[in-house]
C-alpha cells in the first residue's frame, strides 16, 4: 500500500475517533442527571460528574503527547487510550454507586487524552497551508457526533431487558453502546491507522532542510560568534536515524533513541511564554470558557422565557449543531485563501458582535413573545458562528509558532488549557443563570481583552519562516 493510501486511511480513523467522541458526548449528557438521582446522588455531583471527564483529560493530554514526541508513533498511544474509554464506559454501564458513575467519567477522560497525540501527528503529517483545513475537518467530525448522537437515544431509551447480572435501561445503555462502538474502533485502528512519515519524508529520500534560527530579541547574546547566526540543516529520512551532520538539538523526526530527543534543549518557558503563543493559549481559554458557559447558560435561559421542553431543546442543539459543521467547512475553504490571523480576527470581532447583542437583547427582554424568540436565535446564531473561526485558527496558527519536534507535548499543553476551560465555565455560567448582566459581561470583557491582546501581537501572530522570508524581501529591497 502506498504512502498516500495510507495516510487517506489513517487521516479517515481519526475522523472516526472524533466522531465517537461527540456521540458519546450526546448520549450520556441527556440521562447522567436523571441516572446520578437513581444512585441517590447529591445535586453537585452533576457537575462532580461532567468535570471528572476534562480533569482527565487535562492531566493525561501533556503525557500522552510526550509520549508521542519521545517515540515517534501513535498508533500504540490511540490503541492505549481507548481502552480508557472502553474501560470507562463499562463502568458507566454497571453504574451500582455514584462513586463507580463518577469513576467511570474520570477513567474515559483518560482516553481523551490522547487527541493531543493525534494533533501532534496531523501537525507533523500536514502542510502548514493545509493545515488549517485539516484541523477544520477534525474538528467538524466532532461536531457530526454531537448532531448524531440524539439520534442513537431515540432507540437506547427503548432499552429494558437483563444482559447477565446486568440492567439494560435507558439510563444504563449509553454505557454499552459507546463501549461497544469503542471496543469496534480498536479493530478499525489495527488495520486502517498508520503511523506515516512527517510530510518532508514521504519520497523515501533524504530531504535537506535548510532552517535559520532567528534570535528572539530578548535572546540575543551581548557577544556572540559568526556560527551562531550560521544556517543549521537537518536531515529527515524515513529509512534512517537523522544524518550524523544535523545541528545539536535536531535529532531524527520519526524516532525515539534516547539520542536523537526530540526535548533536548527543550526549554518549557521558553517554548510557551512567548508572546504569541501566550496569546493564542489565552484564546483557546477564552474561547471555551464563553462556550461551556452558554451551554450551559442556554437550557434554563429556554425554559424560563420561551417554555421549551426536552423536544424542543433537542431540535435546538441539532440545528446549532448543523450550524457549526457548516461553519466549520466554510473556514476549511476559508482557510486555503486567507491567513489563519486573518480568520481569527474575523472570529473575534463576530464574537464580540454576538456578546454585546445577547447583553443589549437578552438581559432584559422586551417586545413580546416573537421578538424575544428573534433575538435570541440571532444571539445564538451569531455566537456559533465565530466559533470555527477562532477555535480553527488558533490550533493552526499554535502549530505552526510552536516546535514541530515537540507537537504532541505542546498540543497537549493546549488541550490541558482548554479542558481548564471546560471546567471553569459551567461553574461561572451555573450560580449566575439569573445575572445575566454580570455573567455577559464578563465574557465581554474576556473577548475584548484576547482581541485587543491579538491586534497587539498581529505581526507575530504567522509562521515563523514567513516572517524570515518577509524580512528577507524587505532587506533585499
Amino acid at each position: 500500500m502506498d504512502q498516500h493510501r495510507k495516510r487517506t486511511l489513517t487521516f479517515v480513523t481519526i475522523g472516526l475517533i472524533f466522531v465517537l467522541s461527540g456521540i458519546e458526548y450526546a448520549v450520556i449528557l441527556p440521562t447522567i442527571w436523571r441516572y446520578l438521582q437513581i444512585l441517590e446522588a447529591p445535586p453537585y455531583f452533576l457537575g462532580l460528574g461532567l468535570s471528572a471527564f476534562s480533569l482527565s483529560g487535562l492531566l493525561t493530554g501533556p503525557l500522552f503527547g510526550f509520549w508521542s514526541d519521545r517515540s515517534g508513533r501513535t498508533k500504540t498511544i490511540v490503541l492505549f487510550s481507548n481502552l480508557f474509554e472502553i474501560g470507562g464506559n463499562f463502568m458507566y454501564f454497571v453504574g451500582y454507586s455514584k462513586w463507580l458513575l463518577l469513576g467511570s467519567r474520570l477513567v474515559a477522560g483518560v482516553g481523551a487524552g490522547a487527541g493531543s497525540s493525534i494533533f501532534g501527528f496531523l501537525t507533523r503529517s500536514t502542510r502548514p497551508e493545509e493545515r488549517a483545513g485539516i484541523f477544520a475537518a477534525v474538528m467538524a467530525c466532532r461536531q457530526a457526533g454531537l448532531v448524531v448522537g440524539p439520534a442513537f437515544n431515540l432507540f437506547l431509551r427503548l432499552c429494558d431487558f437483563k444482559l447477565g447480572p446486568f440492567v439494560v435501561n435507558k439510563y444504563t445503555s449509553p454505557g454499552i453502546f459507546m463501549c461497544l462502538l469503542w471496543l469496534l474502533l480498536q479493530f478499525i485502528v489495527l488495520v486502517m491507522y498508520w503511523d506515516v512519515p512527517p510530510i518532508g519524508s514521504e519520497g523515501g529520500g533524504v530531504l535537506l532542510e535548510m532552517k535559520r534560527e532567528e534570535p528572539r530579541e530578548e535572546e540575543v547574546p551581548l557577544m556572540g560568534s559568526d556560527e551562531e547566526n550560521a544556517p543549521s540543516y537537518r536531515a529527515v529520512s524515513s529509512s534512517g536515524p537523522a544524518d550524523t551532520s544535523a545541528a545539536p538539538g535536531e535529532g531524527c523526526v520519526h524516532g525515539g533513541s534516547a539520542a536523537s530527543s526530540p526535548f533536548r534543549n527543550f526549554s518549557a518557558s521558553r517554548e510557551f511564554l512567548r508572546e504569541e503563543v501566550v496569546v493564542l493559549l489565552t484564546a483557546q481559554f477564552i474561547t471555551l470558557f464563553n462556550q461551556t458557559a452558554l451551554e450551559t447558560m442556554v437550557t434554563p435561559m429556554t425554559q424560563r422565557f420561551f417554555g421549551f421542553g426536552e423536544l424542543a431543546n433537542s431540535l435546538m442543539y441539532s440545528l446549532c449543531g448543523v450550524e457549526v459543521i457548516l461553519g466549520f467547512f466554510f473556514v476549511r475553504w476559508l482557510s486555503g485563501r486567507v491567513a489563519d490571523r486573518v480568520v481569527l480576527a474575523a472570529g473575534l470581532f463576530i464574537c464580540c458582535t454576538a456578546c454585546i447583542w445577547c447583553l443589549v437583547f437578552l438581559c432584559n427582554p422586551r417586545g413580546g413573545y416573537g421578538w424575544e424568540l428573534a433575538a435570541f436565535v440571532i444571539g445564538v446564531f451569531l455566537q456559533l458562528l465565530g466559533l470555527p473561526f477562532v477555535a480553527v485558527s488558533q490550533v493552526s496558527l499554535f502549530s505552526k509558532v510552536t516546535s514541530e519536534k515537540t507537537q504532541g507535548f505542546s498540543q497537549g499543553v493546549r488541550r490541558s488549557v482548554g479542558g481548564l476551560a471546560t471546567i471553569l465555565g459551567p461553574l461561572w455560567a451555573g450560580g449566575l443563570t439569573n445575572n445575566l448582566y454580570i455573567m455577559l459581561g464578563m465574557m465581554l470583557a474576556l473577548l475584548l481583552m484576547i482581541t485587543v491582546l491579538t491586534a497587539l501581537s498581529y505581526r507575530r501572530l504567522v509562521e515563523p519562516r514567513a516572517v524570515q522570508r518577509a524580512q528577507s524581501s524587505d532587506s533585499g529591497g
